[in-house]
């Protein structure tokens, strides 16, 4: 084995490249040490997003570029470490949460709150703290879609409330203090103090991600998210069609005008595969959330597929992703979760921050 300095391995390394981040893992401040002890490498990463099930094909990449570089024995170990990043100015950080991503759509229908649902279970599944807030108030769909709609919150000693448990997720929404049948005749005032409550008035336990499953469209309740809830991003969902489209590129252009980052598009019903003979049909068109997230300069996040286990599985209470972690659906809706934590990484921590100190 040729002479190796810690500069050298650092040069090498430079060479990998996150495929969440599409950035070197140095670029990306990924290298916590390099340590060489006798012939044996070590090397320690660590990751600013949850990606438990990308640490080892990680590994797999550093150990080759390695190996291809002539080093024969090396000891690599991958973990994360979730920070606070920063959020619109002015608005007072939310206790016991890091960090809040609202999930939108600018019209209905286009699988919203299906996808946020299962990109809450898909961060947890990595290895994140994760609750989900369901802001939609006069259609409160998350309940019922995570099996709970008939549990109620628990009072907290201080008259506050408890989140409820589903599926390892704290979650919070109208439909636990409402009959599921009842309609919410509110006006836009009582509906944006309702959200107000449910955010600040629930005890949330050391979350890392909070998901906000938004109601559709630019009214009331977005603006009161960006002007009094601490948002460190949203990530926008889409169908390929050009009418979705075109809604969904105000929602954009609403938090763009606000300064919450958008963390990029995901087109949801993307392609449809018939379960009987296979054949392939672009029902809503093709490739409209990739165009679309290429003119705004934003992340294409992934496409999903048009398939009836999403909808079946949420119907039943037991989103895809909490019903088979291993299903191929799953997986993207992972892949996908990936991606938004790790470009949130990218973004600036906040500086009023505290580290969580660990004594081991």
């Amino acid at each position: 084995m040729t002479n190796f300095t810690e500069d050298k391995i650092k040069n090498i390394l430079s060479t990998v490249k996150d495929i969440h981040t599409d950035k070197d893992l140095v670029t990306s401040d990924n290298v916590k040490s390099i340590t060489i002890d006798d012939e044996i490498v070590n090397v320690e990463l660590l990751l600013k997003y949850p990606a438990i099930n990308y640490h080892e094909d990680l590994k797999g990449s550093v150990e080759e570029a390695l190996s291809k570089a002539g080093v024969n024995y090396s000891n690599i170990t991958v973990k994360s470490k979730i920070a606070t990043y920063a959020v619109q100015g002015g608005v007072a950080a939310l206790p016991g949460v890091k960090n809040i991503i609202a999930v939108a759509s600018g019209k209905g229908g286009v699988g919203k709150s299906t996808t946020a649902v299962n990109l809450a279970l898909s961060l947890q599944s990595e290895g994140a703290r994760v609750a989900l807030l369901d802001a939609d108030i006069y259609g409160p769909s998350q309940p019922r879609m995570l099996g709970v709609k008939d549990l109620r919150p628990q009072e907290s000693t201080d008259g506050n409330m408890k989140p409820v448990m589903a599926h390892g997720l704290q979650t919070m929404s109208i439909g636990f203090l409402v009959e599921e049948a009842s309609p919410m005749v509110w006006r836009g005032p009582m509906v944006t103090q309702a959200l107000e409550q449910l955010l600040k008035n629930t005890e949330w336990d050391d979350i890392d991600y909070m998901i906000i499953d938004l109601p559709p469209g630019t009214g009331d309740t977005q603006l009161t998210l960006s002007q009094k809830i601490p948002v460190s991003g949203a990530v926008i969902i889409t169908t390929p069609q050009d009418i979705a489209l075109i809604d969904a590129q105000k929602g954009l252009a609403m938090f763009e005008k606000v300064n919450i980052p958008i963390l990029g598009i995901v087109e949801n019903m993307s392609i449809h595969i018939c379960s009987n003979c296979d054949h392939a049909e672009e029902i809503f068109g093709h490739g409209g959330g990739k165009l679309m997230a290429e003119n705004s300069n934003t992340n294409f996040l992934g496409a999903l597929p048009l398939q009836i286990d999403i909808r079946t599985d949420v119907d039943e209470g037991i989103p895809s992703v909490a019903r088979d972690p291993d299903s191929r659906v799953a997986m993207m809706y992972q892949e996908i979760g990936r991606k938004v934590a790790a470009t949130l990484s990218l973004q600036s921590e906040s500086v009023g921050a505290f580290p969580k100190i660990t004594i081991e």
